[in-house]
């Protein structure tokens, strides 16, 4: 049997399980409203109770979406300044580079192949891509969702740029979701047909070498170094509550 490594802890797990229900909700119940003189739109609103109830969870959700962005930076704020995490899903000069070895690998230019290490350039491009993404989001929708309070601050025209601004962002991130995070986590050729680390948190020593051979020997001699020997590799499990 292959050995587990394991990769995401239970508040992460936990956080993104969270996240992705609650961004299942939003779009259930905003694509309706963007869309809302489409007959499958209106079939959609009358399945859910009417404009005034998908109106409600969508605002609710919205709200929910907004503490799980505040919980998410605020406990990295936390865990940065003890020390716990690192910057590693920050984008640096290599995940340039590593996006022209794979461009020429993936055209057959080259034989090479960039070694990762915690995250690619890929999954970092995606992540901050959703954190600017969450930000439009919520500005625009805490303005449609108190506008009197808008204009008595900034001028009226604040009220219809958010409007548009918040339903071409949400559109964006379900794209971006539906094409680039489900492809790239489950079914691009390495993982197919699910990958299931970021539900149960493990992912096989085969992978970490294939996908992040830099972090495997990063903990590989982390390991090491606290058992007083040679590197022999990272525990299976290791602490879930960091």
């Amino acid at each position: 049997m292959s050995e587990l490594i394991q990769r995401f802890n239970r508040r992460q797990r936990l956080q993104h399980a969270a996240g992705m229900v609650v961004f299942t909700l939003l779009v259930l119940t905003g694509m309706p409203q963007r869309f809302a003189d489409d007959g499958w739109a209106r079939m959609a609103t009358a399945l859910m109770g009417g404009i005034n109830t998908m109106r409600l969870v969508h605002r609710v959700c919205g709200i929910v979406f907004t503490c799980l962005v505040c919980f998410h930076f605020g406990g990295a704020i936390v865990a940065l300044l003890r020390r716990r995490i690192d910057l590693s899903i920050v984008p640096t000069r290599k995940d340039f580079t590593d996006a022209v070895i794979a461009l020429k690998h993936q055209l057959g230019m080259s034989g090479k192949k960039p070694r990762y290490d915690r995250f690619e350039y890929k999954q970092k491009f995606e992540y901050w891509g959703l954190v600017l993404g969450g930000v439009v989001m919520i500005s625009t929708g805490f303005v449609l969702l108190f506008p009197s309070w808008t204009t008595w601050l900034l001028p009226g025209q604040f009220v219809p740029m958010s409007k548009v601004a918040h339903a071409n962002e949400g559109m964006m991130a379900f794209l971006v979701i539906v094409f680039w995070h489900i492809y790239n986590a489950h079914l691009a050729p390495e993982v197919f047909p699910f990958d299931r680390s970021m539900f149960d948190g493990l992912i096989s020593r085969e992978r970490m070498e294939q996908e992040h051979p830099l972090e495997l020997a990063r903990l590989e001699e982390q390991a090491g170094r606290a058992m007083g020997e040679e590197p022999k590799g990272p525990p299976a499990g290791g602490s879930d509550d960091r």
